[in-house]
């Protein structure tokens, strides 16, 4: 301390703490010594010196000093300012209004470059600390994978204040103690919320959430608030019960002048369906969409798609670069999926819960972006592929990677304790159709035991030559079902056995719902050999939920059974076309083997490095973990101790063996339950003559009743469908011994579908 003498030392001096820094928290006297140093009162100035302290502004040169900011503590207020460099000395109090004035803005100066560093210093920890809390829960809810029995070595990390910490309990206590570190920081800086800094260091100002909501639906790609999807929705009405056909809708430049006043009304019909598509696409800000004209129906194309069997799925290309040609600074409209729900679907589908589902498989970049929604329908992403066939499913290599993207999505998305509550909803379907089912099915059977199985009308009638349309009369139907559920639960032992065994299935992976994407080049990573089978991508999630992993394998081996695009026989079940035991075994077999690294982060919407996609070419290809340890090249480090290798291997082999066979069991129970579904879903899909049902509230054709516009030769006959897989379903009730086949009539006798294995 120097003890040269100035004006100012002659005032009586006090002592004070010596501060590390600008923070307002004392130095730690354990670990290092307070500096007492002897402050001077400031001399009163005359009033006319105080205000001279305007009058000169510091030069730059004085400005960029390199001298410490002054204090700006409550105990420090009466400072005008500090020691330069390493401070051996005393700045006296009274000098020349010129310094004052010096000081007074480079006091202003430092203090804000100090209080954005510290906002800088804030957000980069608090942002460490969120990550580290994030990776905390994260192993504490992971589980331990079979194929590693040694304890992973956990690195250790410097904490501040704590030496470093290799257990769970050090490690917590250390981050807690920086939380607190770190929120007594905030409070002494005044701040009441973490900063967010851009990638310049700029503060990032956070847009409200009713402005953010607005904002969002610019932009009608998958977005994220606070973790959630956000997709715009409005509550529009799209009437499609004249554009029924799979031949119109064409652009003015493709389609040719109509011949005849039928081919006129049909032209006209699609070209005002067209107008109102645009309109919903302008309403929802759909990317681009808005550069076409909302009288442009002619520029459309719009193509309805085959095989969708529950809506009306149409494909909207917008208008070629040579009508809409490229503008600087603005999107391009891209192609869309239209999907217009059927005007029986609202008893099959709760459409809430459906989006609910979407926005979960969003989180996990699983199928199709969801672009907006309305009243009856939405628009989705549109892929650039192609649909697989009937016979891509008995495609050997094509199976199995049907089998792992199945066992992808079982192990990818968890199950909420409620849905695992309600039990698997192959069952809760059934209950929940079975009021419309039955008043249908009653009405029918009514129509068969008056006799007028003989006078078939048209098409809609053919299912009435082969007597009713479960078999049976609906209450032996009826009772069947609740014999099997019984059978069931005794199968498993108890619900609570059942709920274990619960898994997040599609339910509906028939051929139509898979798609194979079509590289964007022939560097994209899913031509690699590992992600290959990342090329097929399932969609129309309308029917996902909880269920056993034996129920998926039932309703996609019993699609192979049919051709939804055949000429003549669409609603048929070909059990002759069902897997073999050796194309079971082999799909099961791939799904078992399969080990899908799931990404510790895949719940959060945020992109992750690595192989990651860069457009709609590749959707749902995340980056994998790679191995940490070294222990998973070393064979003889994964047999627990006192046992070989070979003999480990050996009971790992044992243990998928009898999974696989397990699985195989449990398909084969699971295929009564999965054609009871679909019975009653072609029974609730049909249209009725003369059965009167509530009209559809959003102003749809009455059920019951042919839309206007729609061939009823080339509908899909659902009652006919319903009929041929109520006899697969009595089929396998005779296999599973849960009733003789002299039990039943002898008309349904020859008819049954029999599948013995």
């Amino acid at each position: 301390m120097s003890s040269s003498s100035t004006p100012g030392s002659l005032q009586p001096k006090r002592s004070a703490i010596k501060l590390n820094d600008d923070n307002s928290e004392r130095s730690n006297p354990t670990s290092s010594t307070n500096k007492v140093v002897q402050i001077s009162e400031p001399e009163p100035r005359p009033a006319e010196e105080a205000s001279s302290k305007r009058q000169f502004a510091a030069s730059i040169a004085r400005r960029l000093s390199g001298r410490p900011p002054a204090a700006t503590g409550s105990s420090r207020a009466s400072v005008n300012s500090q020691t330069s460099g390493e401070g051996s000395g005393l700045q006296t109090a009274a000098g020349s209004s010129a310094n004052i004035a010096e000081d007074a803005q480079r006091q202003s100066h430092h203090r804000h470059g100090l209080d954005r560093a510290s906002e800088k210093l804030v957000s980069q920890i608090a942002d460490w600390l969120q990550r580290e809390k994030a990776k905390k829960a994260t192993r504490k809810t992971q589980k331990v994978s079979t194929r590693r029995k040694s304890p992973p070595v956990e690195k250790q990390h410097d904490r501040p204040g704590s030496a470093c910490s290799a257990t769970s309990g050090s490690s917590e206590v250390s981050l807690d103690r920086l939380q607190r570190i770190l929120d007594d920081s905030m409070e002494a800086l005044g701040l009441t919320s973490t900063p967010h800094l851009g990638p310049y260091g700029g503060r990032r100002h956070r847009k409200s959430l009713k402005n953010l909501a607005l904002s969002r639906t610019v932009s009608s790609d998958t977005e994220f608030f606070d973790g959630d999807v956000v997709v715009p929705a409005c509550d529009g009405f799209l009437d499609n019960s004249k554009t029924l056909s799979y031949s119109g809708g064409k652009a003015a430049v493709d389609d040719a002048s109509a011949s005849t006043a039928k081919e006129e009304k049909e032209r006209q019909a699609w070209i005002t369906f067209k107008n109102e598509i645009i309109r919903l696409t302008h309403t929802l800000k759909l990317k681009g969409w808005r550069r076409v004209p909302l009288e442009g129906g002619d520029m459309i194309a719009v193509e309805r798609l085959s095989g969708a069997l529950t809506n009306a799925v149409y494909v909207v290309s917008p208008p070629p670069e040579s009508v809409l040609p490229p503008q600087e600074g603005k999107k391009q409209p891209k192609k869309v999926l239209l999907r217009i729900y059927g005007p029986q679907v609202e008893h099959l589908i709760d459409r809430e819960k459906e989006l609910g589902v979407l926005r979960r498989l969003a989180r996990k970049k699983i199928g199709p972006r969801l672009l907006g929604t309305f009243l009856n329908g939405r628009f989705e992403q549109y892929f650039e592929s192609t649909t697989l066939t009937p016979s891509d499913l008995r495609e050997p290599d094509t199976s199995k990677q049907i089998a792992k993207r199945m066992r992808e999505l079982h192990d990818g998305v968890d199950l909420l304790e409620e849905e695992k509550d309600e039990g698997p909803n192959v069952l809760r379907n059934w209950d929940k159709w079975l009021d419309q089912v039955e008043k249908t099915v009653s009405f029918l059977d009514d129509q068969i035991q008056a006799g007028s199985s003989s006078a078939s009308r048209g098409p809609a009638d053919a299912w009435k030559a082969n007597g009713f349309v479960c078999g049976v009369e609906w209450p032996v139907f009826k009772a069947m079902v609740e014999k099997y559920r019984k059978f069931l639960v005794k199968y498993y032992g108890s619900d609570k056995n059942l709920r274990e065994k619960l898994v997040f299935a599609h339910n509906d992976t028939q051929y139509g719902n898979i798609l194979r994407i079509r590289p964007d080049d022939q560097k994209s990573p899913l031509l690699q050999p590992a992600n290959q089978h990342k090329q097929l991508i399932v969609i129309d999630f309308e029917y996902a939920a909880a269920n056993a992993p034996g129920l998926e394998f039932a309703n996609h081996f019993s699609e192979w059974t049919y051709n939804y695009h055949d000429p003549v026989n669409a609603h048929a079940c070909n059990t002759s076309n069902y897997p073999t035991i050796e194309e079971q075994e082999r799909f099961i077999r791939a799904y078992v083997e399969h080990k899908p690294r799931i990404p510790s982060n895949a719940s959060t919407p945020k992109s992750s490095s690595g192989l990651t996609p860069s457009g709609p070419g590749t959707p749902g290809l995340r980056s994998t973990n790679s191995a940490s340890s070294i222990v998973e090249f070393m064979l003889d480090a994964r047999a627990p101790a006192g046992s070989s290798w070979k003999e480990e291997e050996a009971r790992r082999e044992e243990e998928s063996e009898k999974r696989i066979q397990e699985l195989m069991e449990e398909a084969r129970l699971w295929r009564i339950a999965n054609s009871a579904m679909w019975v009653a879903w072609g029974i609730v899909q049909a249209k009725i003559p003369g059965l009167k049902l509530v009209p559809d509230p959003n102003g749809g054709p009455v059920e019951g009743e042919t839309a206007e516009g729609e061939d009823d030769a080339d509908a899909f006959d659902y009652l006919r469908y319903s009929q041929d897989r109520a006899y697969f379903f009595w089929g396998d009730c005779v296999v599973m011994g849960l009733v003789q086949k002299e039990e039943l009539p002898e008309n349904l006798r020859s008819k049954l579908k029999l599948v013995p294995y």
